[in-house]
């Protein structure tokens, strides 16, 4: 089988892998329902599942955007936008069908984007986009365990607390403001006992759509951008580039980093998702800095294995 990869490798914008038991689970903005999701074994062949989440399942009708699946005591509990608002579903598979016992908003305010990230100590985070004279990100803690979380999703109690919430990040340096003002797609990474933000900036229409990061030495900030962003930029003919998430290798040794880009050079829709290698490298301040191998558009030795 033909081990090397040439993006795009599927169709699928703001993307995120998880890979459960030696596969990949693929799942983005791509279905007028809800969610279909994509399982590889290898990142470069993908097979279409049909839909993981169905709005019958679940709270909103419309405008089914960015998922994301948290694996968690056995179970996967689906963060989801729907009618810009965010919501949590449930399956005992990574293939679905992920559905809500109880169908509610984790807030009544608008949200997009959400991310969750579980640290070291085992406490749960979301982190999430609100409309706020632009897209800004926020971040909560939902539980202080991974134990409290699967109990209050059991008893369909998970909610954003709109008091604890913290504003984390907005634009306003000249790479990100070339088209609105949008900082959106947040994804954390640990490492080295600090916490990495990553995220996109300018409307996702816009070729300079692109990601950088900012870090902290705490899961809610203040957090710092770095210098150098963005971490990864067009690179023609892949262009549009981001809403990653990041995944890794089977033997769990090499970071990939999931986005997505436009369709050509003349036409968004509908967008594609990329994959390319990412890692740390040593920075001058003793700070490690993240990069992103990417984007890349000839043929690339396979990352899975």
């Amino acid at each position: 089988m033909n081990n090397t990869y040439t993006n795009p490798v599927c169709a699928g914008a703001d993307p995120f892998v998880l890979l459960a038991d030696g596969m990949y689970y693929h799942y983005s903005t791509n279905a007028p329902e809800g969610y279909h999701v994509l399982v590889s074994a290898d990142l470069i062949h993908w097979e279409d599942r049909g839909y993981c989440l169905h709005k019958d399942d679940v709270q909103g009708e419309t405008w089914f955007w960015a998922p994301e699946v948290l694996a968690l005591g056995g179970k996967y509990y689906m963060v989801y936008t729907a009618e810009e608002h965010l919501g949590l579903a449930v399956s005992d598979s990574p293939a679905g069908p992920f559905v809500q016992t109880k169908k509610a908003w984790l807030s009544p305010r608008n949200g997009i984007d959400g991310h969750f990230m579980v640290d070291a100590s085992g406490a749960v985070y979301l982190y999430y986009v609100r409309f706020d004279h632009g897209n800004v990100i926020y971040g909560v803690k939902l539980a202080d365990t991974a134990e409290q979380f699967i109990r209050m999703a059991e008893e369909g109690t998970v909610s954003i607390d709109d008091i604890a919430e913290v504003r984390l990040l907005e634009v306003g340096e000249e790479w990100e403001t070339h088209m609105g003002r949008v900082a959106e797609g947040p994804f954390v990474l640990q490492h080295n006992g600090k916490y990495y933000l990553t995220y996109s900036a300018n409307d996702y229409q816009s070729p300079r759509y692109a990601i950088g990061y900012a870090v902290s030495d705490a899961p809610l900030g203040p957090y710092r951008k770095y210098d150098g962003n963005p971490i990864l930029a067009r690179k023609e003919p892949i262009t549009g580039v981001g809403h990653h998430s990041f995944t890794t290798s089977k033997d769990g040794t090499r970071l990939i980093c999931v986005y997505h880009c436009h369709n050509s050079l003349t036409k968004i829709h509908p967008r594609m998702t990329c994959i390319d290698p990412a890692g740390f490298v040593p920075g001058e301040d003793g700070e490690d800095i993240l990069v992103i191998h990417g984007p890349s558009s000839a043929a690339q030795p396979g990352l899975a294995e």
